[in-house]
This record gives C-alpha cells, sequence and structure tokens, in this order.
C-alpha cells in the first residue's frame, strides 16, 4: 500500500485564491510584479556569466560531465530530469536522468570505449550492447545543503537510453523514462528499449534494470503518481503524442502490472489540443473546463510504434509533444512544448477528483515563455518552469492565476534547462544545464510551504 505521506518535493500546499498583478518588460523579458514575498524582483546578470537570479538568490555548480564518481564511473552528460528525496541528517538524495544515446558514449559513464565498464557489475546494465553498453541511466548524488557540497555520487541506473524525464514516488523512488523506441538488432542494441525504470531513493549502488513493461513502449517523457491512488500519469514526446495513465494492479507495486489508458474528451472524441492554426481554428480555449474520459490500449509494446496512432484512432486526444509533468495539489500539471498558435507551448492542468482537463497557461510572446519543458510545483504554489529553447532558456515562474514571470536565465551558454526540482525542505533549488553537463544547486529567500 502507498504510504499516504505527501512526498514534498512533488507536491504543494492548498493555493486558495488567485492572485493579481500586472507585467512589465525587464531585459527583454516580461516579469509579473506581485505583492510582498511573491515579487522576487528582476534577474540581475551574474558576475560569472553562468545563472543569472533575482537579487538575495546564489548557486552552487554540485557536479560537472565527466568528473569521477564514487563508484568510478565518470558522471554522464546531458543531465535531464530530477527529483530529490530526504536523505540522513539532512542531506538531500538527488537522482538525475541522463538523455545520452548509444551513439553518444563519449559522454556515458564507461568512457568513449567502454574502458570503465568493469567498475559495475554486468548483471547490473540492461542492455551491453553488441559492442558497447548503452550510455544512459541514472545518477543519484547526496548533496549536503549547509556545506554545499556533493558527499557521494554513482550510477544508479545503467545501460540503458536516453533517458529524458521521469517522476518521483511518493513511497520514495525516481521513475526513469526511455525516450526512444530502438529495438535489439544485430549491430548495436541487445535489447527493446522505450520502457520506464523504477530507482528506489534508498539505493546505495547501480540497481537491477527492470523494464515496467506494463506502462507501455513508447517515446516516454515524464511521469507524475497521484499519492491518493497510486495512478502513474504519463505523457508522450510526440508532435502527435498521446496523455496516459497506469492503473496498477496493486498500488506502489508497478512491477505487478497494471491496465495502461489514454485520456479523450468526453463527447469529442479524437480532439487535437494542439491549437495549431493549420488544423483549423484553435479548439480548445484556455481555462476551458474539458469533461475526460479513459480508452484502454492494447498491444502496448507496440513493436511498430503505434501506439499513440491506435490510441487516437479510438478517440483519445492529441496533445503538441507531451513533456514536463509533476503532481500538484490534487491535480496534474503538463507541459506541451510547441503547442499553441505560435508553438510557443502549453500548459496543461489535469484534474482527477471530477475528471477534468483545462488549457491553463498558452504562450503568445516568446519573451515571457517558449518551448515549456520539465516542471515543478513549487512549495508555495506556483509552477517552475524549464524552457528548451536555443537563445539563453530560463526558468519561468507561473501563479496559480496563470501570470508568467521570470526567475532565473542561463547565462552560460544556449543550452536547454532540465531537471527543476526542490529538496525536500523546499529551500533548495536544483536544475540543469544540460548540453554543458551543470548541475546546480540554487538557495536563497524562498517563500516556505502555506505561505
Amino acid at each position: 500500500m502507498i504510504s499516504r505521506r505527501r512526498f514534498i518535493g512533488s507536491s504543494a500546499a492548498a493555493v486558495g485564491a488567485a492572485f493579481i498583478g500586472y507585467q512589465r518588460q525587464v531585459l527583454g523579458r516580461a516579469h509579473a510584479i506581485l505583492p510582498g514575498w511573491r515579487d522576487f524582483g528582476p534577474v540581475r546578470p551574474d558576475p560569472a556569466g553562468v545563472f543569472d537570479l533575482p537579487a538575495g538568490f546564489a548557486y552552487t555548480v554540485i557536479a560537472r560531465l565527466g568528473e569521477t564518481m564514487h563508484d568510478g564511473l565518470r558522471r554522464p552528460g546531458l543531465p535531464d530530469g530530477m527529483a530529490a528525496f530526504p536523505g540522513a541528517d539532512g542531506q538531500v538524495i538527488l537522482i538525475c536522468n541522463h538523455e545520452v544515446e548509444h551513439d553518444e558514449s563519449a559522454l556515458g559513464p564507461f568512457g568513449p570505449n567502454g574502458e570503465l565498464a568493469d567498475r559495475i557489475d554486468a548483471s547490473r546494465v540492461y542492455d551491453p550492447g553488441r559492442r558497447l553498453a548503452c550510455s544512459g541511466g541514472t545518477t543519484t548524488l547526496v548533496y549536503d545543503p549547509s556545506a554545499r557540497r556533493v558527499t557521494r555520487s554513482w550510477m544508479s541506473l545503467a545501460g540503458t537510453e536516453n533517458n529524458c524525464a521521469g517522476g518521483p514516488t511518493p513511497w520514495g523512488s525516481w521513475l526513469s523514462c526511455e525516450e526512444t523506441v530502438v529495438r535489439s538488432d544485430q549491430q548495436t542494441y541487445t535489447r527493446d528499449h522505450g520502457w520506464v525504470f523504477e530507482v528506489p531513493a534508498s539505493a546505495t549502488e547501480a540497481v537491477e534494470p527492470v523494464p515496467l513493461t506494463a506502462m507501455g513502449r513508447f517515446n516516454h517523457e515524464a511521469c507524475a503518481v497521484d499519492p491518493a491512488t497510486g495512478i502513474v500519469y504519463l505523457t508522450e514526446d510526440r508532435s502527435d503524442g498521446l496523455f496516459y495513465r497506469f492503473i496498477p494492479n496493486r498500488p506502489g507495486e508497478l512491477a505487478a502490472g497494471g491496465r495502461l489508458q489514454a485520456l479523450a474528451l468526453k463527447d469529442r472524441r479524437r480532439s487535437d489540443t494542439r491549437n495549431w492554426p493549420e488544423n483549423g481554428a484553435s479548439s480548445i480555449a484556455v481555462n476551458e473546463a474539458l469533461a475526460v474520459e479513459w480508452i484502454d490500449l492494447d498491444r502496448i509494446d507496440a513493436p511498430d510504434d503505434d501506439l499513440r496512432h491506435r490510441g487516437a484512432a479510438r478517440g483519445a486526444a492529441v496533445f503538441a509533444r507531451g513533456e514536463g509533468l509533476w503532481w500538484g495539489d490534487g491535480e496534474a500539471y503538463f507541459a506541451c512544448t510547441n503547442g499553441g498558435p505560435d508553438r510557443y507551448g502549453q500548459i496543461f492542468r489535469y484534474r482527477p477528483s471530477d475528471e477534468q482537463l483545462s488549457l491553463f497557461v498558452q504562450s503568445s510572446d516568446h519573451r515571457l515563455m517558449k518551448s515549456c519543458d520539465n516542471l515543478t510545483v513549487s512549495p508555495w504554489g506556483d509552477l517552475l518552469v524549464c524552457e528548451d529553447r536555443d537563445d539563453h532558456a530560463g526558468l519561468v515562474g507561473v501563479t496559480p492565476a496563470g501570470e508568467l514571470y521570470e526567475f532565473g536565465r542561463n547565462a552560460y551558454s544556449t543550452s536547454e534547462l532540465c531537471g527543476v526540482c526542490f529538496a525536500p525542505d523546499g529551500q533548495t533549488l536544483f536544475v540543469n544545464i544540460q548540453k554543458d553537463g551543470l548541475t546546480l544547486a540554487i538557495h536563497g529567500p524562498f517563500p516556505t510551504a502555506g505561505t
């Protein structure tokens, strides 16, 4: 059974009233000015040229591509989705995906020629490959927020492919998603890919890599678990992807199997939520309440990568590149990276209590938000959203009223940002500068839960 306690990093305090604000232009981006503590102030240039933040906030680079971890393997590149869990003596356990493909072995943990592969038990490598092991997976860091340093690090899931996002569970584990559908072949791979894997936060070495096949095989992006039911919601990073849910046979025991379904709009079967002009008039209005129902899916191993097509043919709604997904206070928020008439991105809100979906945010100004990706619910009830853009991606805040403000900006490169998440106490924010292989810990005067 699922513990009823809420995992602090994946649950936000209830937010009762909508907040009122207005917008002004700051450094070419829009910043929502909100009363009192909600006004973080404008983002200020970082003298070191790494990450711009409001006054009073500071970052520490806690992990870098290529550094040697405590298990002797190299820190992989392309850090992506993350979640933070409580550790002993106030330390934080941070589990991080790495979106590394087989042909990017130079960015992987084993070295470009696999010379470090003997540092890990071969039975803990999901796909050893025909010549080189797959280079994706997850790393786990133990971070001491008082000393602002990592005390231990290791490869916690090995031999998987293109691990993009995922999500924390209320029972203390990370679900790592493969954003690929490559199959076993005679040249590169020995196993099929496109699965979800579970990594317990309590693990102290690489886990046994067990694919959760009942959760379907597709271009997985992110997961979020409803702590009240144990149902897992999943996004699909395709321009014509679906929004899924997995109903486990035994809540909290995902390997025991279950049922996979796709979301459909009641009385509006085969709906297109993307609002692209070429598909006709905008069909989904912001804040419109849409009744939802769910469609059972079969042949979920989908060897032909056609699960979304078969689901849509049966009436499932289509979304524009579903990516970041996080559980809030009784509801899930998920990003569609290139949705909307201008393809700047959408954020949807799904509420299971009355089976309603609504379009929460649809960007029409690239200065406000463009290409929303990973996101999290802050302890005080706002969303913080990573941008996947090639012109100094930012961290965008979204209030309960749907107002947008800039909280941080990549000043180091043109890389996207990934993996935004809070420590369990809400006082440290983690984020990745993906292409540069940097993980940052941000400290400052964050509002507390229930403020």
